[in-house]
């Protein structure tokens, strides 16, 4: 199967890039995702060796770096944790409702993509990150749009 693409967001205040490259083997797990359609990438479609747009959210608004899926989606582990934000009492075991995946840091870009880099990009005319009201935190990306996104990165 040919290689999917994919932008995670997440707040650097929580979990940024140099968390990513700090951590064990920069990898780390992608718990926490409570939002249906998220889930459902998350769940179905994301695989290993699935190459990712790493994007801060909040108020440094940029693509980061690149990483790549090491592990296909399975149960996020808060969901169960009653001390975790993310508990979901509603949850079991037996049918789990949320999903976690696990990443690599590949490489930092050159220099940050903002939105700004990205709003005048021809190419990324149609890159979901961009349209109004898109607060996912996981989303598809094309090879042509991920591809895009680097070349912007490179200094």
């Amino acid at each position: 199967m040919p290689r999917r693409y994919w932008l995670l967001k997440s707040d650097p205040e929580t979990f940024g890039w140099p968390d990513l490259l700090a951590a064990p083997g920069r990898t780390t797990v992608w718990d926490g995702v409570r939002n249906y359609q998220a889930r459902k990438s998350l769940r179905d479609d994301a695989r290993v060796g699935d190459g990712v747009l790493f994007s801060h959210s909040q108020r440094e608004r940029a693509v980061v770096g690149t990483a790549e899926i090491t592990r296909a989606g399975y149960p996020d582990p808060t969901q169960f944790d009653r001390q975790h934000p993310g508990f979901d009492p509603e949850s079991s075991r037996d049918a789990p409702r949320w999903f976690a995946i696990e990443i690599r840091a590949e490489r930092a870009l050159g220099r940050p993509v903002t939105l700004d880099d990205l709003r005048v990009a021809p190419a990324l005319a149609d890159f979901a990150l961009l349209k109004r009201g898109n607060r996912l935190s996981v989303m598809p990306v094309t090879r042509a749009q991920y591809d895009a996104v680097v070349r912007l990165g490179r200094i």
